[in-house]
């Protein structure tokens, strides 16, 4: 029986301790945060779980396996790196830390303490992406041209990271799923609206090896809410709607080039394919749920999971470089030389 201890009881935490008090082989025996009056909250919907205001204080007490830190990203790295320091098995919301560096030592400490390191890029473990990279490793979509994604939504406003931090990180961690590779270079667009420096709306581009691309628009000050994923690919396209019931709706469309440049004008014409569309069966599962589920699975068996600290590392090198090119006014961040780059500004 795993013992689990959730930081933070915001916005997120609260569900991660009714995912886990769920799981049969795990038991949720403490829940941290600086709100007392959210302790209490949580202490009556789940009694058995052991309330405590002082993170320092949880890990000198012998009450927790692991422990699971939904805070504010800024204080990610700090909580991870304690709490692997005392031989716990962590598992850290997105994004990972604030910057690769910070990824990169995390990684490091969890590997020399035989500890498991788990980042929660949830949407990894949701039926329809899986589903969309079943597709996509079959051949059924053709060689991908491009991805693109709209998360969009009027708030919640975040004051200590931009909505590219906080909202990014889930399509960005798709795309690289999907591709099964990470972009060359990227280029980033935003402007801040509501606080100085911190990014409402923003907009990235990623190029992949193979002449591919992602693009990623993200905002909260948009008035109606969007989390749709397109797939693109050169025989069918896909669209991946999360508000929508049938989640994934495969279009049989594209536009074919002729096949022999010898014949008449006519034969150089492109053809525009129209064909029909339908929705693949899906069975069904809560992310979130199955993300507790794996990170127990993973500490029990000893396995290294979809979501490691490599997996974190990389989404958090996409989004430190998608900052320096929205500070740089949009230029284009080369993947390769960012650790360059960030050394010489340093």
């Amino acid at each position: 029986m795993i013992r689990i201890g959730i930081i933070g009881l915001g916005y997120w935490g609260p569900n991660l301790v009714r995912c886990f008090s769920d799981l049969e082989n795990c038991k949720v025996t403490a829940v941290c945060d600086q709100n007392y009056d959210q302790l209490l909250r949580i202490k009556d919907r789940f009694p058995s779980v052991y309330p405590i205001e002082n993170f320092d204080t949880l890990l000198d007490r012998d009450l927790v396996d692991a422990v699971v830190i939904a805070t504010p990203t800024a204080t990610h790295y700090e909580l991870a790196m304690k709490a692997l320091q005392h031989d716990l098995h962590v598992f850290v919301e997105k994004p990972l830390a604030k910057n690769s560096a910070q990824c990169r030592k995390l990684i490091e400490v969890a590997g020399e303490r035989n500890r498991l390191l788990f980042v929660g890029h949830v949407f990894l473990h949701s039926s329809p992406v899986l589903k969309l990279r079943e597709m996509i490793d079959s051949g059924e979509l053709g060689a991908i041209n491009y991805i693109s994604s709209r998360r969009l939504n009027l708030g919640p406003v975040r004051k200590d990271v931009s909505a590219l931090y906080d909202l990014a990180p889930h399509d960005i961690s798709m795309m690289l799923y999907l591709l099964g590779q990470k972009p060359t270079s990227v280029t980033c667009s935003g402007f801040d609206r509501l606080n100085p420096g911190i990014q409402d709306v923003c907009n990235l581009t990623m190029s992949f090896e193979g002449n591919r691309m992602g693009m990623v628009h993200v905002s909260w000050l948009d008035p109606r809410k969007e989390r749709v994923l397109t797939v693109v690919g050169d025989r069918k396209m896909a669209i991946y709607d999360d508000l929508e019931q049938e989640k994934i709706k495969v279009y049989d469309k594209g536009i074919d080039q002729p096949k022999d440049s010898s014949g008449d004008f006519a034969d150089f014409q492109l053809a525009y394919r129209y064909g029909g569309s339908y929705s693949p069966y899906i069975q069904e599962r809560e992310p979130l749920k199955a993300e507790c589920a794996e990170f127990v699975r993973c500490i029990v068996d000893g396995d290294v999971p979809l979501t490691d600290g490599v997996n974190g590392l990389n989404v958090v090198e996409v989004l430190e470089a998608a900052d320096l090119s929205m500070q740089q006014g949009g230029h284009r961040i080369e993947l390769d030389s960012l650790d360059r780059v960030l050394l010489s500004d340093s």
